[in-house]
């Protein structure tokens, strides 16, 4: 009789963006997508998306809430390439356009299980005041043509970005035959701790009662 082994691993991923913490506008969207390596392949579910607009709460968190649920499976034979989430803010200014409120973005948690993530947020700043007050004044502000650059190294270090914001977000991770590949996604030495545990038990046991003896 022959026995198959899998030939790859699957990822589930779901949960979603809660809520936001920013301080200078009064209403927020967020859009996502995911970032990958060659060698990942979604199988089920949104591989993007963008959320309801929310208003600034009026009690004393003064959050935006979104609660949109996230939900895509990966499969793949390699590690390399770990799926980040990417996330884009966007908003009005005070004459009414569209701009964007910040970037950010995040690894997948690498072990099962309820995970939850605060994620900072930035946004490109212009190279110069002058530069600054044009785009102010016409509503173009600065922004990536790609925000893939986000999820990636080359090139951020000649990028001036100012901090704005965070993101919180509940992520819900599943594991298929990691296993079997030969990948520790992380519960091997938990299982493995209970027997010790009642192997110490037992001994004490043994030991209270040649003492009573």
């Amino acid at each position: 009789m022959s026995i198959s082994y899998p030939c790859v691993f699957l990822l589930n991923v779901t949960g979603q963006l809660e809520k936001s913490e920013f301080f200078d506008c009064d209403s927020l969207y967020v859009k996502y997508f995911y970032s990958y390596g060659k060698d990942w392949e979604v199988v089920c579910g949104l591989e993007d998306g963008i959320s309801q607009i929310a208003h600034r709460s009026d009690d004393e968190r003064q959050v935006f809430v979104w609660n949109f649920p996230l939900d895509i499976t990966f499969k793949s034979t390699n590690p390399f390439g770990w799926p980040q989430l990417v996330i884009s803010l966007y908003g009005t200014d005070v004459f009414g356009n569209d701009v964007v409120r910040g970037y950010g973005a995040c690894h997948i948690p690498i072990s099962p299980g309820i995970h939850r993530k605060r994620v900072s947020m930035f946004v490109p700043e212009s190279a110069s005041s002058l530069q600054k007050f044009i785009a102010w004044l016409t509503g173009r502000r600065p922004e990536f043509t790609d925000p893939r650059i986000v999820a990636q190294g080359r090139g951020r270090e000649v990028t001036r970005v100012r901090s704005q914001g965070v993101v919180d977000m509940q992520l819900n991770i599943m594991m298929k035959d990691f296993a079997k590949l030969g990948y520790d996604c992380g519960t091997k030495a938990v299982v493995s701790a209970f027997p010790a545990i009642r192997k110490t038990r037992a001994t004490s046991s043994e030991n209270k009662q040649e003492t009573e003896a």
